[in-house]
């Protein structure tokens, strides 16, 4: 079976590029294709919002920097698997309800997004800036996501077997050397 939205590269001939509302002219080419994506996948899920597990499902197939961040395969591929599941089984609970723990300050209604999800865009943001101000990459995301322990993609994370919080400490610490 084919996918209904065929995948195209950012950087096909032809391609079109991702567009950018405001909030998206702070991220790096390579973040907004990762959002594309993730908005591709919300809208073949039948989601009404993109939530951070379609960010970390995006993440993880296209950006080569947040694959280096897990550090053993068999995790790697179970928690693709889990992602995968999402639209067949795992995660139908999650359908018609809106991700939101509360625990990330209340974000500006972002167009699209989840309030968890909008909360890690911007904490993507904030987390650029403090480095330097240049835009948010698929690391800052990553760290984002899973600093809520009440994200969907947290949830993901550990039925995989990764430990968030070790994820957290290889992200900022891989942020650090490239700085």
């Amino acid at each position: 079976m084919h996918p209904r939205i065929p995948r195209q590269s950012a950087h096909e001939p032809g391609s079109r590029r991702p567009v950018h509302t405001d909030g998206d002219a702070r991220l790096s080419e390579e973040l907004a294709a990762v959002v594309s994506g993730a908005r591709r996948r919300a809208v073949r899920d039948g989601d009404r919002q993109i939530d951070t597990a379609h960010l970390l499902h995006s993440l993880l197939e296209s950006d080569p920097e947040v694959r280096t961040v897990f550090d053993v395969e068999p995790q790697f591929a179970r928690l693709l698997g889990y992602l995968v599941q999402r639209s067949i089984g795992y995660g139908l609970r999650w359908q018609g309800s809106v991700e939101d723990s509360g625990a990330v300050p209340v974000v500006a209604r972002a167009e699209g997004y989840s309030p968890l999800a909008a909360g890690a865009m911007e904490y993507a943001r904030a987390r650029a800036d403090r480095r330097g101000g240049g835009p948010a990459l698929g690391l800052d995301l990553l760290a984002a996501i899973v600093v809520d322990p009440e994200a969907r993609a947290v949830e993901v994370l550990e039925r995989a077997g990764v430990d968030a919080r070790a994820l957290l400490a290889r992200i900022d610490r891989r942020l650090h050397r490239a700085v």
